[in-house]
């Protein structure tokens, strides 16, 4: 199967040189993505806003992919307060709760200030999907 790359339409894969997603074999594999509303390339200000849609664009690409959120087995959250985690909980277990993936949280700087917290995913195409 050929590599796939899957773009968002976010101004900053042409100009950074990544893809939003790159289907390889049985995986999908999810670049970092914020809470950024690629249409119209705004940013709500709150963590739980942003985490929400992350989710949001992270199902976009994986939808395109022939995956859904059920089929991530890994995910990176990168959140610069502390402060910012335990209020995404609710969204995390809303988007993720059925396929209950490995995880890791690291508290790091982002981009910019206005980002709040930053996703990455690994999905596993379901059979039939490649």
């Amino acid at each position: 199967m050929p590599r796939i790359h899957i773009s968002s339409g976010s101004r900053f894969e042409d100009e950074i040189g990544y893809s939003r997603a790159v289907v390889d074999g049985d995986y999908v594999w999810c670049s970092g993505t914020t809470g950024y509303d690629y249409a119209k390339m705004t940013i709500v200000d709150d963590v739980v806003g942003q985490a929400t849609q992350c989710f949001e664009n992270i199902a976009v690409a994986l939808a395109q992919a022939g995956a859904s959120l059920d089929d991530v087995v890994r995910v990176l959250f990168i959140v610069p307060n502390r402060a910012d985690w335990e209020p995404c909980w609710p969204i995390i277990k809303r988007y993720l709760g059925k396929a209950r993936p490995a995880s890791t949280l690291i508290h790091a700087g982002l981009q910019t200030d206005a980002m709040r917290i930053e996703i990455e995913v690994t999905a596993h195409l379901p059979k039939g999907s490649a």
